[in-house]
């Protein structure tokens, strides 16, 4: 059983381990009793301890960090919930010990002694070892960029892209010019061609026609001379 498997149930005191979710409601265990009961979607809405935050005048914080703080400092909770009934100034008091920046006009004191009874119920299953969190956070904090370094890289990704572009532009222009040129000497060869068959051909009609009247003469020449 881990803290992230830890579920506050709307309409139900205490708290639950998520056991299984089916389409309309879930199983949970008690952690109280360690009893297993069906709770409806329809009814009933779950909300798990690790989604929890505490108001305060500035950022809101985590429920598991101010469970922490209570660890730190958990003495007076017992006496606090137990049968002598605590003034609301005195949970106040000691919550301001906890979390000084808690919002006193958005948490009740309702909302104080709830806090203090989860606390007890996760120490009594021993469900308040919250490293995963913290190591969580160093893992990111690790991997992350300093601010500034993050809002260059940004920023400088959409000139990178555009620089990157128009060389792929100029490159793939560079390949297609000597294709074009390529093609338009070929094409100004097939038209010299085209032009110098219909000359040649002219040129042998011309010499077969002088041809043919060369040969002519020589024998009307001859044909004359026979007549005479």
């Amino acid at each position: 059983m881990e803290y992230r498997q830890i579920v506050a149930v709307t309409g139900l005191p205490g708290l639950y381990q998520l056991v299984s979710t089916k389409n309309d409601g879930a199983l949970v265990r008690s952690l109280a009793d360690k009893s297993i009961k069906f709770v409806s979607s329809r009814v009933h809405q779950l909300t798990p301890l690790e989604s929890i935050e505490i108001y305060t005048y500035s950022e809101n914080v985590r429920l598991h960090e101010v469970l922490e703080q209570i660890k730190s400092n958990d003495a007076p909770v017992k006496e606090l919930l137990s049968g002598k009934k605590a003034s609301n100034d005195e949970l106040k008091k000691y919550f301001a010990t906890i979390l000084p920046e808690f919002d006193q006009e958005r948490v009740y004191v309702s909302d104080i002694k709830k806090v203090l009874k989860w606390y007890e119920l996760l120490k009594a299953n021993d469900l308040l070892n919250f490293d995963i969190y913290k190591q969580s956070a160093e893992n990111t904090a690790d991997v992350e960029l300093a601010p500034q370094e993050a809002a260059t890289e940004v920023e400088e990704a959409p000139k990178k892209a555009a620089k990157k572009a128009t060389a792929k532009k100029e490159e793939t222009e560079g390949e297609e010019k000597p294709a074009k040129k390529a093609a338009k000497k070929s094409a100004k060869k097939e038209e010299a061609e085209g032009e110098e068959k219909p000359a040649k051909k002219a040129a042998a009609k011309k010499a077969a026609k002088a041809t043919a009247e060369g040969e002519e003469k020589p024998a009307k020449k001859a044909a004359k001379k026979k007549e005479d």
